[in-house]
């Protein structure tokens, strides 16, 4: 594996003992907030694995809702995050799952209020990094460490090209890039990583081309 900096190394500056455990749980759980798009009214959290046997004594749980609440994973808040949920009367459930997982420090978080939910899984790699692997039902790769777009669009010929065609005319460089689909035909998930913040006048370009029924935006 190859390391960017030394902070791939010994990890972000955090609250808690454990970066994998930790800082990721936390990251994991502000961008199921940030996927979600505002403040949700309950979140019910299931740990696998590594994160199921020691999520009380490395901070899992108090990690993963501070990043529910938005808080960063050096904020002094997450400490007290049941506290704080509490106080703005967001239920939190916690469970533990006795399913085998591809990777040992795997969350699935469902988190919603009276106008919708959301629904994924992500998993802790070390350092602090997170990869979130499935989204709604849809199977994904986003690893939160670079701007993304996510595109939810018609299972159709020319809707990638579109899309694709359109950050090329705004000068905007893929980095990285899948296509999920449940079945042929149907809806599509498109999970793009590019170079640079997305403005918000793309946003709404993407929005209005053919088959494209949702796109978000997600920060570095």
């Amino acid at each position: 594996m190859k390391y960017k900096s030394v902070f791939d190394i010994i990890g972000p500056v955090m609250i808690g003992p454990s970066s994998s455990h930790t800082a990721g749980a936390a990251r994991i759980g502000k961008m199921a907030r940030e996927l979600f798009g505002r403040e949700p009214k309950w979140a019910n959290i299931s740990f696998y694995g590594s994160f199921a046997k020691t999520y009380k004594g490395h901070g899992t749980d108090v990690a993963m809702i501070g990043g529910i609440m938005n808080f960063e994973t050096d904020d002094e808040r997450i400490i007290k995050a049941f506290d704080y949920a509490r106080e703005k009367g967001i239920k939190i459930r916690i469970r533990v799952e006795d399913a085998i997982t591809d990777h040992p420090n795997t969350a699935r978080i469902k988190i919603g209020d009276d106008d919708g939910e959301t629904e994924l899984v992500g998993i802790s790699i070390g350092g602090g990094k997170i990869e979130i692997v499935e989204l709604n039902g849809f199977e994904l790769k986003l690893s939160g460490h670079h701007p993304a777009i996510l595109v939810v669009h018609d299972d159709r010929f020319g809707a990638i090209a579109a899309v694709s065609n359109l950050l090329a005319k705004h000068h905007i460089n893929i980095g990285h890039m899948d296509v999920s689909r449940k079945d042929i035909g149907k809806i599509a998930l498109m999970t793009i990583e590019v170079d640079q913040t997305v403005d918000e006048a793309v946003i709404n370009e993407l929005q209005q081309l053919p088959q494209i029924t949702q796109v978000t935006r997600i920060a570095e």
